[in-house]
């Protein structure tokens, strides 16, 4: 991945979810998985991410706060949803605040499946996503030679 020159900054949301998904993301930091060996820093300011990593579904108070972490984060950017309620709601989809998935509201790059998802899975989504950038600051560095020719 030629365009990391830095290492990929993550910020984790939980929207309404039950806490299973959760538990399994901070998983990924622990000694037994230690994402952290291979430069992935978890962070609490979305002004700093490259990606973020959503678990539970949405309802109108989670969809205001995913709104202002996404407009925050700095292009290029990856969503993950991570968990059966955020990639469609869950079992609680056909609850009446419960708008679904997270991609009702903001575009999601990766899905994870699972309730919960396991650390293994995760990680592999997060390999996923370090694609989706790499891509990503492709064409933004072409569309800047386009501009300055």
């Amino acid at each position: 991945m030629s365009f990391l020159k830095k290492s990929p900054w993550i910020i984790h949301y939980a929207a309404t979810s039950c806490n299973g998904c959760d538990i399994e993301v901070l998983a990924c930091l622990t000694p037994l998985y230690d994402v952290e060996r291979f430069g992935i820093v978890n962070t609490g300011n979305p002004k700093h991410a490259d990606i973020l990593m959503v678990t539970g579904s949405v309802n109108e108070e989670s969809r205001k706060v995913l709104e202002n972490l996404y407009a925050q984060m700095p292009d290029p950017k990856a969503v993950i949803a991570i968990g059966a309620c955020a990639l469609s709601g869950g079992i609680f989809r056909d609850a009446y605040n419960v708008y679904g998935g997270i991609d009702q509201v903001i575009p999601v790059d990766v899905y994870v499946p699972g309730c919960a998802s396991r650390p293994e899975s995760i990680i592999d989504g997060v390999v996923q996503a370090l694609g989706v950038l790499e891509e990503r600051s492709k064409q933004r560095r072409q569309q800047r030679k386009v501009a300055i020719a």
